[in-house]
């Protein structure tokens, strides 16, 4: 079945611009594209951007754009998305043209997520350049990365009937952990090419539209350089240094300043569809991983007080 084949692009409401570039370009290593009053385009490859993030309240993710192959394969979708009973409009010049995109289509998942089919995502007119990383990010056949969505009590049956069965997304696998008494994340990981997972889908306490983004870069050193940048600017983390069991994924989760997170990460594993078996993970972590107020009291526990020295006469 003809489907998407990489997220291109992802688009966020920002209420602070100068702090998201701040963000994105001097602590995780992005490269601004372009920036005025209304917007901020941050690039990780040789696309002309991969995040816009616009001037705004909701401090949210608005749109996800995702590329298809050709025009024949974008009204594939269509027809598909139109035969399920579900609205779909093709963007006008105007969009497409800010897009930087050659052909738009507009539909919205179960959620009610803004998601855009592309085709023609541009190239930048220059290579990709950033001032701090010692190697790159991986993007190429797996697109921009891959993110986290809240399912916000729409049913498991029902976003995949349009991520599955609409779009073309294959499952990688599933992870079920009781977090707390009562708490339980269930997540969905969702591929479309050889990236473990571009696309994640599931119950979890969060406030937010998306739960995070993920950056993965070429280098493991820049992992740690990200780390030191993040903790010398005072960057609220989400989770301090781990690895997921599924994806096989090293990285650390540092909140936005819009209040969701990036997982900046290296490593992630890729899938054969013709040897990857299905299977439901009971943790979703392998180690690490931990929110940073739980290792500051751990860290605290094993520093004592140090002793007095004698001088010698």
């Amino acid at each position: 079945m003809t489907g998407v084949k990489e997220l291109a692009y992802v688009v966020y409401e920002a209420g602070d611009l100068a702090d998201w570039e701040h963000f994105g370009a001097d602590l995780l290593g992005m490269q601004v594209a372009d920036r005025d009053a209304d917007e901020l385009r941050l690039r990780t490859d040789e696309k002309a951007y991969r995040w816009l993030v616009q001037q705004g309240p909701a401090d949210d993710l608005i749109a996800s754009g995702y590329q298809v192959e050709s025009d024949a394969a974008l009204g594939d979708i269509i027809d598909r998305v139109r035969a399920a009973g579900l609205a779909v409009t093709e963007g006008d010049a105007a969009l497409a043209a800010a897009r930087q995109v050659e052909r738009i289509a507009i539909t919205a998942d179960p959620m009610g997520n803004r998601v855009e089919l592309v085709t023609g995502f541009a190239d930048a007119e220059t290579p990709f350049r950033s001032d701090v990383l010692l190697g790159g990010f991986v993007t190429g056949a797996g697109g921009a990365g891959h993110h986290v969505l809240l399912s916000k009590g729409v049913s498991r049956a029902d976003y995949l009937a349009f991520y599955q069965d609409l779009l073309g997304f294959t499952i990688s696998d599933r992870i079920v952990e009781e977090l707390a008494p009562g708490i339980v994340a269930d997540l969905i990981f969702l591929h479309c090419n050889p990236r473990h997972h571009t696309l994640a889908l599931g119950d979890m306490p969060h406030p937010k539209k998306t739960h995070h983004f993920m950056l993965e870069v070429t280098d493991i050193r820049d992992v740690g350089l990200a780390y030191d940048r993040c903790l010398d600017a005072h960057q609220p983390f989400e989770m301090t240094l781990g690895m997921h069991p599924n994806d096989n994924m090293f990285s650390f989760y540092v909140r936005t300043p819009s209040g969701f997170a990036v997982e900046y990460g290296w490593g992630g594993l890729l899938i054969d569809d013709d040897t990857w078996q299905v299977q439901t993970l009971d943790r979703l972590h392998s180690w690490g991983h931990r929110p940073p107020e739980v290792v500051q009291d751990l860290l605290s526990r094993t520093l004592s007080p140090t002793e007095p020295q004698e001088v010698s006469q």
